[in-house]
């Protein structure tokens, strides 16, 4: 089976940019950050025993599929013919596809974290990630909460603010879940999260500091509840850290009715 049609088995689609998540016009650095982004939800790593397998093999197409778009000439052929060089030293499947991923990124560290939260906060992008994150999950706060990027129960009123201000100015819609929340919901989810904030504290000391894992680890003892969400958002997380992100961008998760 060719190059394509692994990529429509395993992502639904035979094209190589859709396949990253960038439009045919994306410069080489947009492809190299779209092979990330994608690579990320995939990697073999991060996932359950269980779906190891198949995570690799989807790794390993993603990484056959930006090997051709990083390379000048091989792009050029497909993006004139919708071909590629099958017989092409970076298709093999001898090759070290993690290894190769090692090579092209650096680690992130928690300073890496700490710096983008302080730029990302309040931030325009913030801003139109807030909104969007109100229309997708149609006012549900609880999923507003768990979507928007970096933010914890002390953001919440700033959050709410936000939103009104988008209702008021007619932006957004009144969603009756958000507008007339209950007392006991919102009680609810302010002690959800400050004790997973005090269990984030309490094992912060036990952490490994200085690398990608580190990030996860982060993610995961303030998110422990959240684990089918946390690689969507780490994702989001390395693409917005590594690059200005189109605004709008927001961590995918499972839609929530009203």
């Amino acid at each position: 089976m060719g190059l394509l049609e692994q990529c429509e088995a395993a992502f639904g689609s035979p094209d190589l940019y859709c396949v990253l998540g960038v439009r045919r016009e994306a410069s080489p650095d947009e492809i190299r950050r779209g092979y990330r982004r994608a690579s990320l939800r995939v990697h073999p790593d991060r996932v359950d025993p269980a779906a190891k397998e198949e995570a690799t093999r989807r790794f390993q197409i993603l990484g056959k599929a930006y090997a051709v778009l990083s390379d000048v000439e091989q792009r050029a052929v497909y993006d004139e013919h919708g071909t590629v060089d099958e017989e092409g030293e970076a298709l093999r499947d001898e090759w070290d596809w993690q290894e190769y991923w090692r090579l092209l990124f650096k680690k992130v560290t928690v300073k890496d974290i700490e710096d983008f939260e302080k730029n990302y906060k309040g931030s325009e992008e913030e801003l139109a990630d807030i909104k969007a994150a109100y229309m997708d999950f149609e006012g549900d706060m609880d999923s507003i909460m768990e979507s928007v990027l970096c933010a914890d129960y002390t953001d919440e009123p700033r959050i709410r603010k936000i939103i009104e201000k988008a209702i008021e100015s007619g932006e957004v819609p009144r969603y009756k879940s958000f507008v007339k929340e209950s007392k006991k919901k919102t009680t609810a989810r302010k002690r959800r999260v400050e004790e997973e904030a005090r269990e984030a504290e309490k094992t912060k000391d036990e952490l490994g500091l200085g690398g990608e894992d580190d990030l996860k680890a982060l993610i995961e003892s303030r998110n422990k509840d959240r684990k089918k969400e946390m690689d969507d958002f780490l994702a989001q997380l390395e693409a917005k850290y590594g690059s200005h992100a189109k605004k709008g961008g927001k961590k995918t998760a499972a839609k929530k009715g009203k």
